[in-house]
């Protein structure tokens, strides 16, 4: 193994020190010295930073309230009166989805769990998939029904299934938003049928709740992307087949169209959050209190459009290795390092991308004590002489101190 310079010292500083003791000389002691070609580094720096594109003029839309982003950085590209509370009717679902896949994941739920449909859950009116009471449905196919038709009383059955009761599902709802810096929602049911004023969100708000679902859960695409798809009804009267259709025409109007969720009513008048890929960028277009269901589609298909048009986005995944670093004065004599995480960037001034350079900032040495997860340094990105990111290197192992009795180790271990 290689040895650093200063693990170098130390360790003819033992070599010393017990050469010493074996002809009655003693009291040399090990000597350390420290680089730390890091220290410019600065605390704080937010990783991926992003151009803003600063052209929501750019984009003419009917609804009063929009906002148009890129999903993996969640840089905004549009906005227009998006922080404006509205009512969100059925987009309200997409929080109810978030949680059905939170628990999923966490195995709290499984698709194959039989779902018996309440007579609270039959009584939803609006949209539904006419569950009746004492009904039997997979949780696979009460997402179907929530994700394709926007079945109000799917979304409830699924809420007393994870919950035990909608009342305590909406609480779930509310703290979630919460964790998500929603500050301007409030959900007092999991469909969104309700009219009460204190029902409410904003366009930016259901961006970072859609944002969360799709980045996390990509797997609801497979829901939000049918068109159409039977279901069977099996009740005491017998079976039958039932169709669900998608409420979301982009699925047909639009080529890049993955999903989100629809919703409507006298009050909230017209809503989409409307997500599509195009070229591995994915972006998320909410439109809210659209005049009419035409238009929602037609706005959202413009932000759509223009992001694209607009959108460059650069992608390091920092799969690679890096070299350990040298440690002086440790037990061990090196360290591994990782990245952080993936650096995501996005362009919206119609730079060359392809032309990011990554800079590594580490010390050639590192002096014990080391901790895992503590910053090493980090990769700082460049696009035309200018730092538009960074990605923290952390240590991968801890090292501790070495002492006198380590050094006596290593020596015999040395001669003998």
């Amino acid at each position: 193994m290689k040895r650093s310079r200063y693990g170098m010292l130390a360790w003819l500083t033992a070599v010393s020190v017990i050469a010493g003791s074996i002809c009655g000389t003693f009291g040399i002691s090990p000597v350390y010295a420290q680089e730390n070609e890091a220290e410019s580094m600065r605390e704080g720096e937010k990783e991926g930073t992003q151009e803003s594109a600063g052209a929501s003029a750019s984009v003419e839309i009917a609804a009063p309230s929009a906002i148009l982003l890129e999903a993996s950085t969640g840089g905004v590209i549009f906005e227009k009166d998006a922080e404006v509370r509205r009512s969100p009717a059925s987009i309200t679902k997409i929080m109810t989805l978030l949680l059905i896949f939170e628990n999923l994941e966490a195995g709290k739920i499984r698709l194959s769990d039989e779902v018996t449909t309440s007579a609270h859950a039959k009584s939803m009116g609006g949209s539904q998939v006419f569950l009746e009471e004492g009904e039997v449905q997979t949780a696979d196919t009460l997402i179907k029904c929530i994700a394709v038709a926007s079945g109000n009383d799917a979304s409830v059955a699924m809420a007393e299934h994870i919950a035990g009761s909608e009342e305590e599902f909406v609480a779930m709802m509310n703290r979630k938003a919460q964790e998500l810096g929603m500050k301007d929602t409030h959900f007092e049911d999991c469909c969104g049928l309700t009219n009460s004023d204190n029902h409410y969100t904003t366009a930016k708000d259901v961006a970072l709740m859609s944002r969360e679902l799709i980045t996390k859960y990509p797997q609801v695409y497979e829901y939000t992307k049918i068109w159409m798809e039977d279901i069977t009804h099996t009740t005491k009267k017998g079976s039958s087949q039932f169709t669900l259709s998608s409420t979301n025409k982009l699925l047909k109007q639009y080529p890049y169209a993955t999903g989100l969720k629809t919703g409507s009513t006298s009050k909230a008048k017209y809503c989409l959050s409307a997500t599509a890929n195009k070229g591995g960028i994915d972006l998320i277009a909410v439109v809210m209190a659209a005049p009419d269901y035409k238009i929602r589609f037609q706005d959202a298909q413009k932000l759509l459009n223009y992001g694209f048009s607009v959108s460059r986005l650069y992608t390091d995944e920092n799969a690679e290795k890096l070299p350990a670093r040298a440690v002086s004065g440790g037990r061990e004599e090196e360290v591994g390092i990782v990245y952080q995480e993936a650096f995501r960037y996005l362009d919206l001034k119609g730079n060359d991308v392809s032309k990011v350079e990554k800079k590594l900032i580490l010390p050639e040495e590192v002096e014990a004590p080391v901790r895992e997860g503590d910053i090493a340094g980090k990769a700082v990105y460049i696009l035309n002489g200018k730092e538009i990111g960074s990605v923290e290197i952390l240590f991968a192992g801890t090292v501790e101190k070495a002492t006198y009795r380590d050094y006596v180790k290593k020596v015999f271990a040395f001669f003998f």
